[in-house]
């Protein structure tokens, strides 16, 4: 099913932030706000709940980290234990460097790859931008007013109390596909 979107684009970062936190407020749901860069408070004005990336990368650098320990441990003492000068064959400093470099590898792939997988970023995914200054000096708010409360003219009164530059109502096709 098609839903009517309405897209501003603004100069300002306070200015989309403060347009997202009002948009809200009256009901609206914020389909995306497109930025040239991070914008700090962005996250909350659109009520968008804690990353839970943090968690993929504690977890992945501690089972990378286990994981390495448990094999540079079976290999000195199980698989194949060398005499070297009379030291134990379970010397955990000497396995330090290896198991923190082992864990940071770990969780850098897998935050990437979970990443990626989330956002739907892949090869061959046609970039969705709904203007073309977005990627260069301007932020972009896209609302849907699912319940059919405002009008299109409400909408765009809202947006232009908030310093909006162009707004602009769309026919979304529904959502993309990922």
């Amino acid at each position: 099913m098609s839903a009517r979107q309405v897209v501003g684009l603004f100069s300002r970062d306070e200015d989309v932030v403060a347009a997202t936190a009002a948009a809200r407020r009256a009901g609206l749901s914020v389909v995306d706000v497109f930025t040239p860069y991070p914008v700090h408070g962005l996250d909350k004005a659109m009520g968008l709940p804690p990353s839970r990336l943090a968690w993929v990368c504690l977890i992945a650098g501690l089972s990378g980290a286990v994981l390495k320990l448990w094999f540079e441990l079976w290999t000195a003492m199980v698989d194949w234990p060398l005499n070297v000068g009379g030291k134990p064959h379970n010397s955990l400093p000497a396995f330090v460097p290896i198991t923190f470099e082992v864990m940071v590898l770990f969780a850098g792939l897998a935050t990437v790859g979970a990443f990626l997988a989330v956002s739907g970023l892949r090869p061959g995914r046609k970039p969705h931008a709904p203007h073309p200054r977005v990627t260069d000096d301007s932020f972009a708010l896209v609302v849907r007013d699912e319940g059919g409360a405002m009008t299109g003219d409400r909408i765009r009164a809202l947006f232009v109390e908030h310093h909006a530059l162009d707004v602009q109502e769309r026919i979304d096709p529904g959502e993309p596909r990922r």
